[in-house]
């Protein structure tokens, strides 16, 4: 092999953006030849043509949940043949005059649409339809977004690959009820599609009770590497993005890649950042800290749950940092990796990231050419992820630490239903005092995670990324935002199965109305709300937290959430001002 540092437009130790152009720039000071002896060893070992092989050795010496979890590699190629069938859907719904799309997924089934809806949002055809997504089991939340639906103009995507996650299932069973309001039984079918896996719960379900149609996914990708599958490209479709031009771009990355591969070489670009991401881990930098240009800014989200919840694993893992921003070098401990992803032409970061970089910090830039070779970027980050893994010596598909926190949240919820009442739960009042008390013995390479188990509204992310500045600047520590139960789909495992540097700061919030959640989508009796089932899961989180050695604070919000979160974040403020 060449050397590695010949292999790219710029990679070397400084950062002179002016080498680079429009091109990917690597600048990597002190941990150059580190990285570049570990794509070196890529080579030697012949991880990617492995990889690509299905050798399920690259990772584990046993193939349960990889031989079967490959599916990725090859899914824009099998998903050309789909597109037909995805297209024909599309124009038949809007050709009925639907207007909404809502889907509800969690994670990996709905991060991906999610990501290109924020992404295309000015690009899109004008009679596409609207999109909406319920991942969130607060019951406000459930109710506000179901509210503002025409129900009668819109498709329900239900989309979960084990046909079983009960945040979805909750939420269909309660919008199949509202839709049966408005429409005869044989009629409400057809605002339904599913997407699953063949024979789960949901195909069943989805059998017997008439939807549209099902897309049966291949059951051999997982939730996080759906993206470039039904799970990311029917809902895309429906609201009017070219996903033929998207898929496109994503089988063009791959197959340059399978193409450096036959020919027994290295691709430069997924081995160098796979490198990069695994071996500076590794060495103790693992703070992925992103920026990206503001059309390409939901990328973000999507990247966040692929990395954390593939590496933070045997006390080992990469933690993604996103939205934090850019200060300057003096905020910043060395554990941190920069990596910006920008729109060919926007150079509006360059002079921060220099400046970075002047004082070590290694820093990457990954330029995108057009939205649409967003497809070929996310392939590029599934495969890099998953030389990563093989960097930690983890296993990028399983997530054996999530189940701990479903454990307990099922048992909360049996109690719950035994005696009809949640067990005491220890919740401090918000006062900043004990927040600053509970963070004071952070040290450099710790993080601090907010989980917010709230109604996600406009109002309560300004207050929550507030919350972050004022603690990012207080601690001087990574800090990063969750939304419960959303992150427990996402970063949820990297909190309980990394290194344990993480100090967990959990909200929770009283609903405005709760709602209770249909036992069956054939009757409205309710034996449970989705206030109980969102406070089991805080609930069962916490203690999964606890179990595993990390330290975690719970604070109550009440019912008026925001302005009680508004107002912590003023005294903390205070007090911070007051402590200068």
């Amino acid at each position: 092999m060449s050397d590695p540092k010949n292999q790219l437009p710029f990679i070397g130790k400084d950062f002179r953006p002016e080498d680079g152009g429009d091109a990917s720039l690597y600048a990597l000071g002190s941990s150059l030849d580190l990285v570049t002896d570990t794509v070196q060893a890529l080579e030697d070992g012949q991880v990617l043509s492995r990889i690509w092989a299905h050798d399920h050795t690259v990772w584990s010496a046993q193939p349960d949940e990889i031989t079967n979890r490959l599916g990725w590699l090859t899914a824009p190629q099998v998903m050309q043949k789909e597109l037909g069938r995805i297209d024909a859907l599309t124009e038949e719904v809007i050709g009925e005059g639907m207007t909404d799309v809502v889907l509800l997924g969690m994670g990996g089934s709905s991060l991906a649409a999610e990501a290109f809806a924020g992404m295309f949002r000015e690009h899109r055809r004008a009679d596409g339809l609207r999109l909406t997504v319920i991942d969130s089991s607060d019951p406000d939340c459930v109710r506000e977004r179901t509210d503002t639906l025409p129900l009668a103009k819109t498709l329900v995507l239900v989309a979960t690959k084990s046909g079983s996650t009960v945040e979805t299932l909750s939420a269909f069973k309660y919008i199949y009820r509202r839709m049966l309001a408005s429409n005869p039984a044989a009629e409400a079918g057809k605002h339904f599609v599913a997407i699953t896996d063949e024979g789960s719960a949901l195909h069943q379900l989805a059998r017997t009770l008439h939807f549209r149609t099902i897309f049966l996914n291949d059951s051999t990708v997982g939730g996080r590497y759906s993206a470039l599958t039904h799970f990311g490209l029917v809902p895309t479709g429906l609201i009017g993005i070219d996903i033929s031009r998207l898929l496109g771009e994503a089988r063009h990355a791959a197959g340059t890649i399978a193409d450096a591969v036959s020919h027994a070489q290295v691709d430069r670009e997924a081995a160098m950042l796979g490198a990069l991401l695994g071996r500076l881990a590794t060495d103790g930098v693992n703070k992925l800290t992103l920026s990206l240009s503001e059309e390409l800014a939901p990328l973000g989200m999507w990247v966040e749950q692929l990395v954390a919840e593939s590496t933070g694993k045997g006390s080992t893992g990469i933690l993604p940092v996103v939205g934090e921003g850019l200060h300057g070098p003096d905020r910043y401990e060395p554990d941190r990796l920069f990596l910006d992803i920008r729109l060919a032409g926007d150079n509006s970061r360059l002079d921060a990231l220099d400046a970075l970089s002047r004082v070590g910090h290694p820093v990457v830039v990954l330029t995108v050419q057009d939205l649409y070779a967003v497809g070929g970027q996310m392939f590029l980050w599934e495969l890099a992820t998953a030389v990563a893994a093989h960097c930690l010596g983890v296993h990028p598909f399983d997530q054996p630490d999530v189940e701990a926190a479903k454990r307990g949240a099922r048992t909360v919820l049996r109690a719950y239903q035994a005696d009809g009442e949640l067990p005491d739960v220890v919740r401090e009042e918000a006062r900043a005092e004990r927040v600053l008390s509970f963070l004071a013995d952070t040290a450099p390479g710790d993080y601090i995670a907010i989980q917010a188990f709230v109604n996600p509204t406009s109002a309560m992310a300004e207050e929550l990324e507030r919350l972050r500045a004022v603690l990012g600047v207080r601690f001087r520590v990574p800090t990063t935002v969750g939304i419960g139960p959303r992150f427990l789909h996402s970063t949820g495992q990297l909190h309980k199965g990394d290194g344990g540097r993480g100090w967990f700061l959990q909200l929770t919030s009283e609903p405005v109305q709760d709602i209770g959640i249909p036992d069956t989508a054939e009757a409205d009796e309710a034996s449970v709300s989705f206030q109980v089932l969102k406070s089991a899961q805080a609930v069962g989180d916490a203690r999964a937290l606890l179990d595993a050695g990390r330290p975690v604070l719970q604070l109550g919000l009440g019912a008026d959430s925001v302005a009680e979160l508004r107002r912590l974040v003023g005294d903390l403020r205070a007090l911070a001002a007051n402590q200068k």
